[in-house]
């Protein structure tokens, strides 16, 4: 096989973890999947490699709609709902409307992923800043977390969240900022989330920052299929591959795998209320689905 052949395909399957963990964040529209059967098949893998659940995250209105529905296809699987920064441009009452009502499903879990994208052009500053304040509004309506898309933009998200005042709970999603930015978040009760990127050598001061985050405010997930974990970026990523940072994160820490594999799993437990979702029996997972409640 090439290397260019290799670079296409997922990374070998690891050794299931000790305990069950939580992707916080992934894509699996974005994976491949459009079927229940698709769902199964890779919250199957995820499962085998010890990562039990999953969040699956919208970026558009058409992705919001499908993820609330994939929630009901498997008990495994949860949701999130937004507009995504860089498509802000055009967001209208209509979209609005949507985002609203599937905010408000049983098993959508956070108003996300929202935030300020400074790194792409597609959709200028005012345009997202002005998007942004609404899902925070949205969030603190319906009561769920909002989820934080924040690329080259640290000061203008902290400076929003302050005017508009923060819900209850905010996470920063894929969080990207040094060691002093983490203790801002951090003492303002934020929740940070650390994907693959957090395991890339030359990411020296993500790595100070994943140090200093307490557990109990930490999440670990893959943005899945994007950030593949070391040592093997550049292939596709699926949520089985949050087995590869857990692993990275916890030496990085200086603790056991299973400590911080127990600890984020409290952590996704407690901020998205997977246990109270899951018990609401109005909330029954569909034939689709690989189980029932």
């Amino acid at each position: 096989m090439s290397k260019r052949d290799s670079r296409r395909e997922l990374p070998p399957a690891p050794e299931a973890l000790p305990a069950s963990a939580v992707d916080s964040h992934t894509h699996l529209d974005a994976c491949g999947a459009s079927t229940a059967d698709d769902v199964r098949a890779i919250v199957d893998r995820a499962q085998a490699a010890g990562v039990g659940r999953v969040v699956t995250v919208a970026d558009d209105i058409a992705s919001a709609r499908w993820a609330a529905d994939a929630s009901t296809w498997d008990h495994r699987v949860f949701a999130a709902v937004a507009l995504h920064p860089t498509r802000t441009k055009d967001f209208d009452e209509g979209d609005r409307e949507a985002l609203e009502e599937l905010s408000r499903h049983p098993r959508v879990v956070a108003v996300g992923e929202t935030g300020l994208d400074y790194y792409w052009d597609y959709s200028p500053p005012e345009p997202q800043q002005e998007a942004f304040r609404w899902h925070i509004d949205l969030a603190k309506r319906v009561g769920k977390p909002l989820m934080i898309h924040d690329r080259e933009a640290h000061e203008d998200i902290l400076r929003i969240l302050d005017e508009e005042g923060a819900p209850s709970t905010v996470v920063f999603h894929c969080f990207s900022g040094d060691a002093d930015f983490a203790r801002r978040c951090v003492d303002a009760g934020y929740v940070l989330s650390f994907a693959g990127t957090a395991t890339f050598r030359n990411a020296q001061a993500l790595h100070e920052a994943a140090r200093l985050v307490p557990a109990e405010q930490m999440l670990v997930e893959t943005d899945a299929p994007f950030l593949t974990p070391h040592p093997y970026r550049g292939r596709p990523n699926e949520p089985y591959c949050a087995n590869y940072t857990l692993r990275a994160l916890a030496e990085l820490r200086g603790v056991s795998v299973e400590e911080l594999v127990v600890a984020t799993t409290e952590t996704a437990e407690r901020t998205f209320r997977l246990g109270e979702v899951a018990q609401n029996r109005s909330n029954q997972v569909g034939a689709g689905g690989s189980g029932t409640l």
